[in-house]
């Protein structure tokens, strides 16, 4: 997923620089002239688009061999609401649906020589999201027809596959994590001012605040007992349409 988010980015970047610095003619697409979008309105809206890569950051209170986290490409979609402050910072509203699974692979080193099964080694984390940031766009000025952001802010989230209140743990199979998460993102991207709409490439990282492992009733479990702090840490890619 880096090496396409790199190409994609380059392609934009480079067919638009291209048009905009070295032709003659340069078309400025601007709603007040009936086409494309405007910057100057108080509120805008949008959807999004998207892939994400998620995984988790591990503390331990023993120093032995790390949980592996294997990560599986996810989906986003959601709604934008922007509200502009000035000409260069716009406070924006981005809920969205963030689907993402992620396997954790134990050594046999947290077993102790307990009889075990292959089973036991590997946990898998199913999380369905609803992602609810709050973010500050901070934009360079616009040159021709893009114009370069950073983005950064907090967010929450309410995961529509936590098993918190399963009373079955790790001992039946169930490994638990918490139904509430906060996190803190920072990102940036590339506005690109198109004939009828801005279409926006940018990418974030996603940064977790709060622990969020449900440890198993036995204070001993090989699944938890080494657990310090688990949290959710990630890259996502997302496409905006406004």
């Amino acid at each position: 997923m880096k090496h396409f988010v790199f190409i994609l980015f380059f392609f934009l970047f480079s067919q638009n620089t291209k048009a905009q610095l070295f032709t003659k003619e340069k078309v400025i697409y601007d709603a007040n002239q009936g086409r494309g979008t405007t910057d100057n309105k108080f509120l805008r809206w949008g959807y999004f688009l998207g892939l994400s890569s998620y995984d988790f950051n591990f503390d331990y209170n023993n120093d032995i061999k790390d949980i592996h986290v294997k990560r599986s490409p996810g989906f986003n979609v959601g709604l934008i609401g922007n509200l502009r402050i000035n000409k260069y910072l716009d406070l924006r509203l981005e809920p969205g649906l963030f689907i993402t699974t992620r396997e954790l692979n134990y050594s046999q080193t947290y077993f102790n020589g307990m009889a075990l099964n292959q089973s036991d080694l590997i946990r898998e984390v199913k999380s369905t999201y609803i992602h609810l940031p709050l973010l500050l766009k901070i934009s360079t000025k616009r040159i021709n027809n893009f114009k370069p952001f950073i983005v950064g802010g907090f967010s929450t989230a309410l995961n529509l596959s936590s098993n918190e209140n399963n009373p079955d743990d790790n001992s039946n199979g169930q490994f638990r994590t918490t139904k509430n998460s906060l996190f803190y993102e920072l990102g940036f991207g590339i506005d690109f001012y198109l004939f009828n709409f801005k279409f926006t490439p940018s990418i974030r990282g996603l940064f977790g605040i709060n622990d969020e492992l449900v440890r198993d009733e036995d204070p001993y479990s090989p699944w938890t007992s080494n657990i310090a702090n688990m949290k959710t840490r990630g890259v996502f890619v997302n496409f905006t349409f406004q």
